[in-house]
């Protein structure tokens, strides 16, 4: 097994809302994480990033969601945001324009991680000199076994990794945090983000992921 110590710390992510919104919830989670993710791609980027930076000054994930229409436009947000504190950027731009995408990690000042453009195994060989790491997902991926050699391929190819999810429970968050401890980032907050958690596993202690001494993946079903 992997060195359960070696875990990172997961991403939060604050949604696209109104100022007053995004303040207060940024407000609740800041003492609990020690990262943030923004969902940027809109027109009012700038806006979310100063309002977050108005509470607190934690390292920011950004997931562009495709968003930024314009390579250009799309570098220029980047090292706007780098001076904002952001440490990488998810998907800047439509995965139909790989070759622009590949220009701007040429010369971006962060980490640019495909997600949207990343499913299965055979896509990540097709994505080296396009993206510096790819995003992980095992609802996208099919589970575990094949996450697995996703994370081997992509060291071997000299590129880094990060674990993300959709809004998932405990269960498929603790399968995705097994591998966690070879990752660059994770992005593991969705079982966080539901009511209705049938499951009991990985936590986040601290903002960091902290799995159990539980057989198997570490579930327990409440």
């Amino acid at each position: 097994g992997l060195n359960k110590e070696k875990t990172p710390s997961t991403t939060f992510t604050i949604g696209i809302d109104a100022p007053d919104v995004v303040r207060a919830k940024t407000k609740e989670c800041a003492d609990q994480f020690n990262i943030l993710k923004v969902k940027l791609g809109r027109d009012n980027d700038k806006e979310m990033i100063e309002t977050i930076r108005s509470v607190t000054d934690l390292p920011i994930a950004i997931d562009a969601n495709q968003g930024w229409a314009d390579r250009q436009y799309a570098l220029d947000m980047i090292h706007w945001l780098k001076e904002k504190g952001v440490v990488m950027i998810e998907q800047p731009m439509p995965k139909e324009k790989l070759e622009d995408i590949a220009w701007i990690t040429q010369q971006s000042p962060l980490p640019i991680f495909a997600d949207e453009s990343l499913q299965r195994l055979g896509d990540v060989a097709a994505l080296k000199g396009a993206f510096t790491g790819i995003n992980i997902k095992l609802m996208k991926c099919t589970g575990m076994r094949e996450a697995w050699k996703m994370v081997t391929l992509a060291h071997a190819l000299g590129m880094r990794v990060m674990v993300g999810c959709m809004t998932e429970t405990s269960c498929a968050i603790s399968a995705a945090s097994q591998f966690s401890p070879l990752v660059d980032f994770a992005d593991l907050d969705g079982n966080l983000l539901i009511s209705n958690d049938r499951f009991k596993g990985v936590e986040v202690v601290k903002g960091k992921i902290t799995l159990n001494d539980l057989p198997g993946i570490g579930v327990m079903k409440i």
